[in-house]
């Protein structure tokens, strides 16, 4: 995003709902504002009468327009679980663990990008780079559910004794566990396509 001594562009928004770029002395689409994020400028929505900061609303409203289009990003059961945490006692620690995992995954996109760029002739190499990120992926998944539900169970834990489920795998290991299995199966078919190239 921009940085901090970057002044944010400031859009004020009207009771007619329309907004207003003051950078630009001209009104605006959530489209633009839209635009605006993907050149990660940084900007405000501000009320135009009361000077209130509207922005995390536009936001939300730029996703819910994007979802509603069919650009799905955000599961079904992803979206459960935030509703889920809202009045909930660990409400307060969400936004920041979604801020430290969004800049995770930022900073591993921009790793795949540089490496999938050098890696495009060698399959097996892009294969192996694709099971590292849904490793690592995985493990911040297991650890988020871990700080946020009590009693996920640990990977590769025990149920305690006299547990029904004892000596069953756990879902999230089952999850992993298709996961690779998917993964060498795909492993399995680049390799033969790369064998008849």
């Amino acid at each position: 995003m921009a940085t901090s001594q970057d002044t944010p562009i400031i859009i004020k928004k009207y009771a007619n709902r329309r907004l207003y770029d003051t950078s630009a002395s001209r009104y605006v689409t959530l489209d633009h504002l839209r635009e605006l994020v993907h050149q990660d400028k940084e900007f405000k929505v501000l009320d135009a009468k009361s000077g209130d900061d509207l922005t995390r609303g536009v936001l939300a409203q730029i996703i819910f327009e994007e979802e509603s289009k069919g650009e799905t990003l955000l599961p079904v059961e992803f979206l459960r679980q935030l509703i889920g945490f809202y009045g909930d006692s660990m409400q307060s620690m969400v936004p920041g663990y979604l801020n430290m995992t969004m800049e995770s995954f930022t900073r591993q996109q921009g790793e795949l990008r540089e490496k999938m760029t050098g890696a495009i002739a060698d399959p097996a190499a892009s294969m192996a780079m694709m099971e590292e990120a849904a490793k690592r992926n995985m493990a911040m998944f297991q650890q988020a559910m871990k700080m946020f539900t009590p009693g996920f169970p640990q990977p590769g834990a025990a149920a305690p004794e006299g547990d029904p489920k004892r000596g069953e795998t756990s879902k999230a290991d089952g999850g992993v566990q298709e996961l690779r299995d998917e993964l060498e199966a795909m492993r399995t078919r680049l390799d033969k396509l790369s064998g008849q190239g």
